[in-house]
């Protein structure tokens, strides 16, 4: 049976994201985990992971808008690829604790990984108005490493005329790429949250 991939919620303030690139063609073999293509919200970028070993097929073109939840592609297993190979040595010799061993991980992956898998958001500086083209971190109210909630406040940033608060675009575990003091132009890469770590 196909393994249908949708658009994952990333914040509650995102409700549609758009196809930039596809890393893979249709018709390829992917693997697990294998990034298949990056998706953009309005204010960020991340990358979207194989859930399962086997065939693409390539729902949404690059360009398309889609909304939170659609499908995107779906993954055909195949016949001797390593996960359904593995349950399948796993109920044919269950007297083989090795061979359980090596198996019974596979099938249990499959499953964690559309709860548990990490997606990483890049957080870049927003338009603030069409006469300026760069802003300085002022401040950051969190350090690397700390947890974030949707739209709290984890710096400020600076223009030559304003001074502005930038909430957080998603809950997770906050990595800063521009220290205090940066000047960073618009769309520039601020911070990373990784959303969905266990």
């Amino acid at each position: 049976m196909a393994i249908e991939m949708k658009v994952p919620a990333v914040g509650e303030s995102i409700t549609e994201v758009t196809v930039a690139t596809w890393n893979k063609k249709e018709g390829d073999l992917v693997k697990l985990d294998e990034v298949l293509c990056e998706l953009e919200s309005d204010k960020a970028t991340f990358e979207l992971p194989a859930e399962a070993e086997g065939i693409l097929h390539i729902v949404a073109s690059e360009g398309d808008v889609l909304p939170i939840g659609a499908v995107i592609c779906s993954i055909e297993p195949v016949a001797g690829a390593s996960i359904p190979a593995a349950s399948v040595v796993a109920e044919a010799a269950p007297a083989a604790p090795v061979m359980q061993a090596d198996a019974t991980p596979a099938p249990v992956a499959v499953a964690a990984v559309p709860v548990n898998h990490a997606t990483v958001l890049e957080i870049k500086v927003p338009a603030v108005g069409e006469s300026i083209t760069e802003v300085t971190v002022s401040v950051w109210n969190k350090k690397s490493g700390d947890s974030v909630k949707l739209d709290e406040v984890i710096c400020e940033l600076e223009s030559d005329k304003a001074t502005f608060e930038f909430p957080s675009e998603a809950s997770g575990v906050l990595e800063i790429i521009a220290e205090s003091g940066s000047v960073v132009g618009i769309g520039g890469l601020l911070a990373k949250i990784t959303v969905g770590a266990v």
